[in-house]
């Protein structure tokens, strides 16, 4: 049943790609306002089902919605902007040939969306195809059932299926979605699902944006500010119960401030995490489901027997599937902690001697997607952007490229393929169609 409603929806929207293609951006900007519109309603019941999901405190508008709305209202107000070609200046000297670039819409998209942040990852992208001209099918996680519905009911309140569906469901659905011929593939999730994806794309084609992780570094050095930087990395371990892409998964740190780092970052994790003296996980949330408790569990586990200290934290229960916010050191580079991302609230703290020792440490454990700098020397920053790679980085701020939205927002290699967010989100939707012309005004309206 769910591969014949997956073809016949699949057929609507490729009967209706002309007319997304050659909407005008007042169409295109009418859709983004509904959308918007309905995601103004929408803080109460997103909240509630994040709750069912992850044990996620409730607010009454949580940043998935929010970011969705801001998302939303960059794109209406810059779509004009965003859709208008961009004359580019011929090689040949001839003053009657002009060549621009237009912006031509995929097609048919899908967005396969991830359960760590399982709303505002399927709107968000959805947002950009939107403005692109794009028709889309979502597949949100079913790992997150609660929101996983919310999102659909929402859909199904503001567009047509020929514009917008979603389809729930296990990876069998995902796995049936990815046989059909899209245009064009977003995917967020972890490398290795990631890998499946682009298999699957491949044998049709299909264009792919991957948004996945990898083992994000934070490195702090001597001219640092210790408690703006130690607050950053816990506030990184906290949210989302460490579920999050650009959590940090390990600190470089001088051997001189290592003790007093984890001092601080403890005090931060206390008040942000603790009821008077005692853990309160209704302020953190809760894993997903018991296999990524597990795993996590099992990093700590693995770390101490190869002869890890646990500096702050450690505790956890299997049966509310919590775990205290938890600092490690002394942890050898073979344990399992430092083989994986983390996707948990535990961070590893490591000292160095010198910012050389630093830099090959990073660039032992890939190409992350975030990076993470402490430092108010010029000097050392510039050094540490030529010597590592990652998807982006922030200095003085945790994930400040990712939440100021302007900047492009995606890894590199085994941490993602291709970027999003404001108008890299739009052009990584569209198709860069070069266009040459002679003897006509190829801009005249």
């Amino acid at each position: 049943m769910a591969n014949v409603e997956i073809d016949r929806v699949f057929a609507l929207q490729q009967a209706n790609i002309w007319k997304m293609k050659t909407s005008s951006a007042e169409e295109r900007r009418a859709r983004i306002i509904r959308l918007r519109d309905r995601l103004l309603q929408a803080g109460e019941e997103v909240a509630d089902a994040l709750f069912q999901d992850m044990g996620r405190p409730k607010v009454a508008m949580p940043f998935d919605v929010q970011n969705c709305i801001d998302t939303a209202n960059e794109a209406i107000e810059k779509l004009n902007d965003w859709m208008a070609p961009t004359p580019v200046q011929p090689n040949i000297k001839d003053p009657s040939v002009k060549a621009y670039v237009h912006y031509e819409a995929r097609g048919v998209v899908l967005i396969l969306g991830p359960w760590n942040f399982p709303f505002h990852l399927c709107v968000e992208p959805l947002i950009s195809a939107l403005a692109a001209g794009n028709s889309a099918i979502i597949k949100p996680a079913s790992m997150a059932p609660a929101t996983s519905a919310v999102l659909s009911t929402i859909i199904k309140d503001v567009f047509e299926e020929s514009e917008v569906a979603v389809f729930e469901g296990s990876s069998e659905v995902a796995n049936a979605l990815l046989e059909k011929p899209f245009d064009h593939v977003f995917f967020t999730g972890s490398p290795k699902v990631g890998k499946i994806v682009m298999a699957a794309a491949a044998k049709n084609l299909t264009s792919v944006t991957l948004e996945l992780g990898g083992k994000n570094p934070a490195i702090i050095d001597r001219t640092a500010d210790l408690d703006a930087a130690a607050a950053a990395v816990a506030t990184s371990r906290t949210m989302n119960n460490g579920q999050t892409c650009l959590s940090i998964d390990y600190v470089l740190v001088p051997e001189e401030l290592k003790a007093p780092f984890i001092e601080k970052m403890a005090a931060v994790i206390k008040e942000q995490s603790y009821t008077g003296a005692k853990f309160d996980s209704a302020r953190t949330g809760r894993f997903i489901d018991v296999r990524n408790f597990e795993r996590v569990r099992g990093y700590i586990d693995d770390a101490v027997e190869r002869g890890a200290t646990v500096a702050f934290g450690g505790s956890s229960s299997p049966n509310e599937l919590t775990m205290e916010p938890t600092i490690l050191t002394d942890v050898p580079s073979n344990a399992d902690i430092m083989q994986d991302e983390i996707f948990g609230p535990v961070t590893v703290v490591m000292p160095y001697a010198t910012a050389d020792e630093a830099f090959a440490t990073i660039q032992r454990h890939g190409k992350p997607l975030g990076s993470l700098v402490f430092s108010k020397d010029d000097s050392f920053i510039q050094a540490f952007i030529q010597h590592t790679t990652s998807g982006g980085v922030s200095v003085n701020q945790w994930a400040g490229h990712y939440f100021d939205g302007s900047l492009p927002f995606g890894g590199v290699n085994g941490s993602g393929i291709g970027a999003y967010h404001s108008i890299y989100g739009f052009k990584a939707f569209s198709h860069e169609r070069a266009i040459w012309h002679r003897d006509v005004n190829p801009l005249a309206a």
